[in-house]
């Protein structure tokens, strides 16, 4: 197996920063990456749409006038 060399360095340090062998920190990356696969999938994060009564004149589709509109010219 070869690893690439950011992998190996992230390995390597944390190796060094809890005193576990190289391979003992390998192994338990590899367990810990596999089991996560196994694990059930989040379920979708899902907006719902409201209406924003708008005042008419409002242009939600550019975002610089708005926000002029609302701080006025001096906020950019």
């Amino acid at each position: 197996m070869t690893l690439e060399d950011d992998v190996a360095e992230r390995l390597a340090e944390e190796s060094r920063r809890t005193g576990k062998s190289f391979k003992a920190v390998v192994n338990d990356a590899i367990r810990s990456g596999l089991d996560r696969r196994g694990a059930e999938p989040r379920s979708r994060y899902v907006v719902k749409a409201r209406p924003m009564h708008a005042k008419p004149g409002i242009d939600f589709d550019c975002v610089w006038d708005l926000i002029e509109r609302i701080e006025g010219p001096s906020f950019r």
